[in-house]
């Protein structure tokens, strides 16, 4: 996997305990630091031996860029999460984060007509409108630290045919405990005095992209008050099990990697993906 910070991500764990359940003994996964302006060169110097990359922020936007084919999800979001090498070298981009987190939220019991917040405007956030759009949300509300991130995020809301409301940052709190669904997409720490400030209904819907630690205080607050709660854990093993199939070719072994994520479950040990 490629992106930066992960060396917390436990993706390698997932993916490992996969190919083991498989029986695929000369598969391997690995971390690599790569920022979003290296990745087109480390990608061109991959040999054949790779059959794939899983790509993690702040990378997701540059994936896209640099595939020979791309997913319609994957173009519809505006970012990829994992990039497949094709037999004949080229490389096909998808975005698993997207029916990850349909998966997740279906589970949930997510419905159709939801109204959805999202909290931050970054690559997940566009896997969120993504998600949002297949869910049959009625509509979106972004809510960010800068104007512009929002502005960025029209274009991929107006090619998925739903409509976005921007909001900023001080409106956080409002905006959650009025919505169905809240989809939080923030770097650790960011979204914690919400925790305080959100009025929570029972009936919300609150998805946290983070999973170290866990849980957050974002997603404490939300149980307490008897929300239904989804962690980037959930999440990491649904887009892990795409991914495994894209780079294997093979079914995934879900219950196999479900138990590695089941070890990591725990106040102290539950990052994103």
């Amino acid at each position: 996997m490629v992106g930066r910070p992960i060396a917390h991500s436990l993706s390698p764990v997932i993916h490992q305990a996969g190919y083991a359940a498989a029986g695929l003994a000369g598969w391997s996964y690995t971390r690599i630091e790569c920022g979003a302006e290296e990745l087109l060169a480390l990608v061109a110097g991959l040999g054949p031996e790779w059959a794939g990359l899983s790509v993690t922020m702040p990378g997701k936007e540059a994936a896209l860029a640099l595939a020979d084919e791309v997913s319609p999800v994957a173009a519809a979001a505006g970012a990829a999460n994992t990039l497949v090498r094709r037999p004949d070298g080229t490389w096909y981009a998808d975005n698993t984060d997207v029916t990850g987190m349909v998966e997740v939220l279906t589970t949930a019991g997510v419905s159709t007509g939801a109204t959805v917040t999202v909290l931050g405007a970054g690559g997940t956030a566009r896997a969120a409108l993504a998600t949002a759009a297949r869910l049959g949300a009625s509509g979106v509300t972004v809510v960010a630290r800068r104007e512009s991130a929002i502005d960025e995020l029209r274009p991929v809301a107006g090619a998925l045919g739903i409509p976005l409301t921007g909001a900023g940052w001080p409106d956080a709190a409002t905006h959650a405990a009025t919505a169905d669904v809240v989809v939080s997409t923030v770097p650790k720490g960011v979204a914690d005095p919400l925790a305080t400030e959100v009025r929570w209904r029972p009936s919300t819907v609150l998805f946290d992209a983070l999973y170290d630690p866990w849980p957050t205080p974002l997603a404490a607050a939300a149980s307490a008050a008897g929300c239904r709660v989804v962690s980037g854990l959930d999440l990491l093993l649904a887009q892990a099990v795409g991914q495994f199939e894209h780079f294997t070719g093979m079914p995934a072994p879900r219950a196999a990697m479900a138990r590695a994520v089941a070890g990591h479950r725990r106040p102290a040990s539950s990052g994103r993906s």
